[in-house]
């Protein structure tokens, strides 16, 4: 072959093990192709001792031209006396937490590809907000299990605790707790797991560390709260302390289970008007349809189509945002003490299951791709059950003694 170019690597396959294609006019660079079929540029040098190979990075990441020109860099540091393989597990050595976390959002995506955008704006966040203040300047393989256990412990202690602005209208409020602890410790035991994937940490610290059991904050509303939060909305509403696309928003969530950004990101596109529905293309749980009751029907048809969201923002061309302060006013009103916007979405199935509906609807319904994540209204069920039999069993009891709704009881006799 005389030159790795764009065709060339295209072309090759893979042959069932590793093999290497050597470039002609740079000798040295060469390319890679694995039995799985990927593809990477190396070079190839001769060091006292014997000959070593320095990866340069994936086909895809590097064009042919661009690894050409890092591997004319690497060989011409080699014929200076430099050894690049060594420099590279030297450094490996000193990496900090930090950049082990650079690399780790960087990388990672490519080798976790199931894994969802958010899910990792999600981690970038854990690790932004938690994980560098702490950690960020501590030498990768000087972690050991008992430093990422105080982690946890000052994470959950609110070390990390902040109130920020994050833009012209943004807030962000970082509280510790258990839960988010633990949270935060999935994250870092994720990224030391990938530091060991790549040969940068002999183990992972963070195995056998006991992630918290965050407490349960299971609020459900009865149909009386039901009731006191219908009538706040639209005294806001006409007293104009709440604008009407707040109270929509408020009373989607409630009618259709939905989560918060799926409701406030709506597109009118993903409304089936005719078959009652949203189609929502992505979600936590992937793609879904979620089924329309004839209210939640009706106060989309009553709202007017002024943008591409079905919840426009005030100014500018996105989506309403502001639903935490204005939620906050209306809790207030309604008088529904530590009630939180995600609770609308708790209701909203404690109604389902007190209604009859199996909790495989019910998760169903959700969008839950796991069983396990509707069992938290499995006690629901179980309430209604148990309710059932203590109302037979006291008119049972009634009957035992002769009594019927405080009368007596009077046999019936079967007609011939």
């Amino acid at each position: 072959m005389a030159r790795l170019t764009k065709r060339a690597v295209d072309a090759a396959k893979p042959r069932g093990r590793d093999w290497i294609i050597f470039d002609d006019d740079l000798p040295g660079f060469g390319l890679r192709v694995f039995a799985s079929g990927k593809k990477s540029y190396l070079i190839q040098y001769r060091v006292p001792g014997g000959t070593r190979r320095y990866t340069i990075g994936l086909h895809g990441k590097f064009t042919p031209e661009r690894a050409r020109i890092r591997a004319a860099k690497l060989l011409a540091h080699v014929a200076e006396g430099g050894d690049p393989s060594k420099e590279r597990a030297e450094a490996r050595k000193a990496a900090t937490i930090g950049d082990l976390a650079d690399l780790y959002l960087a990388e990672g995506p490519a080798e976790k590809a199931n894994k969802k955008l958010s899910s990792w704006r999600a981690d970038e966040s854990n690790i932004r907000r938690h994980i560098l203040p702490l950690l960020g300047g501590r030498l990768a393989t000087s972690l050991t299990q008992a430093d990422v256990a105080k982690f946890q412990a000052a994470v959950a202690s609110g070390r990390t605790a902040t109130d920020e602005k994050t833009g012209f209208r943004g807030r962000a409020i970082v509280k510790g707790g258990k839960g988010t602890a633990a949270r935060s410790l999935a994250v870092l035991a994720a990224m030391l797991q990938f530091g060991v994937g790549r040969g940068l940490l002999p183990a992972n610290p963070a195995k056998g560390v006991e992630p918290y059991k965050a407490e349960k904050r299971e609020r459900f509303l009865s149909e009386m709260e039901v009731a006191r939060l219908a009538d706040a909305l639209a005294e806001m509403e006409e007293d104009r302390t709440l604008n009407p696309t707040a109270a929509a928003a408020i009373r989607l969530l409630l009618l259709t289970g939905c989560r918060k950004g799926e409701i406030l990101g709506l597109r009118w596109e993903w409304f089936d008007d005719e078959q009652g529905c949203l189609r929502l293309p992505d979600s936590k749980s992937g793609a879904k349809v979620v089924p329309l009751a004839a209210a939640a029907q009706e106060i989309l048809a009553e709202l007017p189509h002024i943008s591409d969201w079905v919840l426009p923002a005030a100014r500018g061309d996105g989506h309403f945002v502001g639903l935490g302060k204005l939620w906050e006013k209306v809790r207030r009103r309604a008088k529904l003490d530590g009630l939180r916007v995600h609770d609308l979405r708790h209701s909203f199935a404690s109604f389902a299951v007190a209604d009859g509906t199996t909790l495989y609807l019910v998760g169903k319904i959700l969008g839950h791709r796991q069983t396990r994540s509707t069992e938290v209204y499995a006690h629901l069920r179980d309430d209604m059950v148990r309710g059932a039999t203590e109302r037979t069993g006291a008119r049972i009891a009634a009957a035992m003694k002769g009594e019927k709704d405080g009368g007596t009881v009077v046999e019936l006799r079967r007609q011939n």
